[in-house]
């Protein structure tokens, strides 16, 4: 046991629980642990052992192996981090459409009910005191549908399943310059009508995502949004002149918009890459090829 020695300390005693058991109840063993290399990196470990016995039933030993797998270990630990990550995304946004449902949309229909209960009580009002209160009421209503629209659209893109990515996109570059009072140019060149629903819906939530970082980072006030065919491949830039930032730091960060943007675009064969300086702004380059080897597009 002079190899044990070697044994990450937090991992000894949870293995030799393991090993006392198994050995003396002559059974199978599988356990990873992390044993010290020579170099002094701790590495994870697989080890597998199987009890041997002799013609007569006699307790041999056991044989075994020992497999390196700490590669193994932290694309499992990467994977559960995106997957912890997407679940809180998830929760997130239920509570930003609760609180959109609740706390804007909801206001307003209370506010447009009190209006017009007002208006129905109020046995002395005059023909123009009814209109001028009807019109008021219309205005709210209008409000009301102008928010289910914008909260129906960033959930599903009924423009993107009938009319395409181009009109999607123009569609929601000019409700996200009208929410946030901003300006977005979009310039769109060669885009076929007949991209396929895989492509279209990964691009379109591509520039979503890159869109609502850009205007809550950059603090810029106008940003440029250029969708082209190239060749066999669409490619999509969004560009602003904010404040920058670090891309490697930011892929490493907490958030989940660049992660999320990377993970989709390999759905479709896709690529994504970031230019930006501190002071000058960020441009976020996408690549897609037609003839991308499709997956299911959530």
């Amino acid at each position: 046991m002079g190899w044990a020695e070697g044994m990450h300390p937090d991992d000894y005693p949870r293995y030799m629980s393991s090993y006392t058991k198994a050995f003396d109840r002559r059974q199978p063993i599988q356990i990873e642990y992390r044993l010290r290399r020579r170099d002094g990196e701790y590495r994870w470990v697989f080890a597998s052992g199987v009890p041997r016995f002799h013609a007569d039933g006699s307790f041999a030993g056991y044989i075994g192996s020992a497999i390196d797998v700490t590669d193994r270990k932290m694309a499992e630990e990467a994977l559960s981090i995106v997957s912890r990550r997407l679940i809180e995304a998830h929760e997130d946004e239920r509570v930003w459409l609760a609180r959109e449902l609740h706390d804007d949309i909801g206001q307003q229909i209370c506010l447009l009910l009190m209006s017009l209960g007002r208006l129905s009580n109020d046995m002395q009002a005059s023909i123009a005191e009814i209109r001028e209160g009807m019109t008021k009421a219309i205005e709210q209503a209008s409000s009301i549908v102008i928010d289910m629209r914008a909260l129906s659209h960033r959930l599903h893109s009924s423009k993107l399943e009938y009319l395409g990515l181009v009109a999607a996109a123009e569609g929601h570059c000019n409700e996200i310059a009208d929410q946030h009072q901003v300006q977005v140019n979009l310039r769109t060149e060669n885009i076929p009508r007949d991209l396929s629903q895989e492509i279209s819906l990964c691009i379109f939530r591509v520039l979503q995502e890159a869109l609502q970082n850009a205007i809550k980072h950059s603090h810029s006030r106008c940003f440029e949004v250029l969708l082209s065919r190239r060749s066999e491949e669409i490619t999509l830039t969004v560009r602003d002149s904010g404040v920058g930032f670090d891309p490697v730091a930011a892929m490493k960060s907490r958030g989940l918009g660049l992660t999320s943007m990377k993970e989709r675009l390999k759905l479709v064969d896709g690529e994504l890459w970031i230019e930006s300086e501190s002071g000058v702004g960020t441009t976020v380059h996408v690549r897609v090829p037609l003839q991308a080897k499709t997956a299911v597009a959530g």
